[in-house]
Parts: structure tokens; C-alpha cells; sequence
């Protein structure tokens, strides 16, 4: 297990690369008034991807939380960038974080985080036909790549070191997808 970063400062943050607090006056139908603040996402959007690399294993990424401070085990995922369709910054972060292409992509949801006070949503993308192709991401130190049997899936999301809802909804959604349980409209 990699060791922890080393935290030299806390501060509040003014602003923010890629979030800002919007406040909405809301008038509701019963008349009620109330203020809400959001986080609102200056990004594109992200990419949340499911590679699997055979029949029934998915690629894991083990990465540092700074959120929960400690290193989490999860799927790839990154914001897209400008000009950018959300099959190619798929392929483009799975290159970067995992070392692998996809020859085959395929949407399977939208997924939002906390939509009681983030605009933000992450696509949900399927990665097949996978072959090696590394390309340089902006992660400040190697990640793990853990591969994972969707059979298994029930002792993976019982770990201490997966607890992030993204990543275990977007495996439910592809093991059932892949097991021609889960339709897409």
C-alpha cells in the first residue's frame, strides 16, 4: 500500500478550478420561499468507465482520496475536455489511468452525485475490446490497477476500501447490462 500524502495546510477556498457555490431563490408551489446553494461544476461533464478486460474482469484503479484521506479502490474516471464526445474522453482517461484503448464503448447511464446540491453528472461508459496504449494523465503518482471478477462483485463492495457510490453503481449497472438485465432506452 502506497503511503499517504502528507498534509502541510488546510484553507478555505474562495474559489475553485472546477467548482462554485451558486445560491437559487426558489419560490416552491405552495408558496414556500427558500434560498438553496449548490455546487455547480464549471466542467464539461466526466466519465465514469467500466473496462473489462474479459468476459467477466473489470480493471480497478487503487487512488489517493483526498476527501476521505486514504486510497480508495474504485473504476477510472476523469472531467472531459473541451471538443471532446464522452465515448473520446472515455478511451482517453482509461489510456491514462488503466493503459488500456477500447475498440468498443458504450453508454450505459447518467449518474449525479448528490442532486440535492451538485449539478454535477457522470456518464457511465461501458469499455470492451480492450488493447494496451498508455497515454501521460495528470495524476501525480502511479495508480494500481486491480483487476476484479463481476462474479465477486458482492465481497468487492463489501471492502473498507471501496466506498465510493459512483463506482459501485456503475459496476451493478454493467453486470446487469452485460447479463441482459438492465435495457437501455
Amino acid at each position: 500500500m502506497p503511503r499517504y500524502p502528507i498534509i502541510h495546510a488546510t484553507r478555505q477556498s474562495n474559489t475553485s478550478s472546477f467548482l462554485h457555490v451558486e445560491q437559487l431563490d426558489l419560490e416552491f408551489s405552495n408558496g414556500e420561499r427558500r434560498t438553496y446553494e449548490r455546487l455547480k461544476g464549471s466542467g464539461l461533464g466526466a466519465v465514469i468507465i467500466v473496462p473489462i478486460l474479459q468476459d467477466d474482469t473489470v480493471l480497478l484503479v487503487r487512488e489517493y482520496g483526498a476527501g476521505v484521506d486514504r486510497y480508495e479502490l474504485g473504476l477510472p474516471k476523469g472531467r472531459l475536455d473541451r471538443d471532446e464526445t464522452v465515448e473520446q474522453g472515455a478511451d482517453r482517461e482509461l489510456k491514462e489511468e488503466v493503459g488500456y484503448g477500447a475498440r468498443k464503448l458504450k453508454i450505459l447511464h447518467n449518474l449525479s452525485l448528490s442532486p440535492s446540491y451538485m449539478t454535477h453528472m457522470a456518464h457511465v461508459v461501458l469499455a470492451q475490446d480492450l488493447y494496451p496504449e498508455r497515454l501521460e494523465g495528470d495524476e501525480p503518482e502511479p495508480l494500481e490497477v486491480v483487476p476484479w471478477k463481476l462474479a465477486d462483485l458482492h465481497t468487492l463492495v463489501a471492502r473498507g476500501d471501496v466506498t465510493e457510490g459512483r463506482s459501485i453503481a456503475a459496476l451493478f449497472l454493467a453486470r446487469e447490462y452485460l447479463a441482459g438485465r438492465l435495457q437501455l432506452s
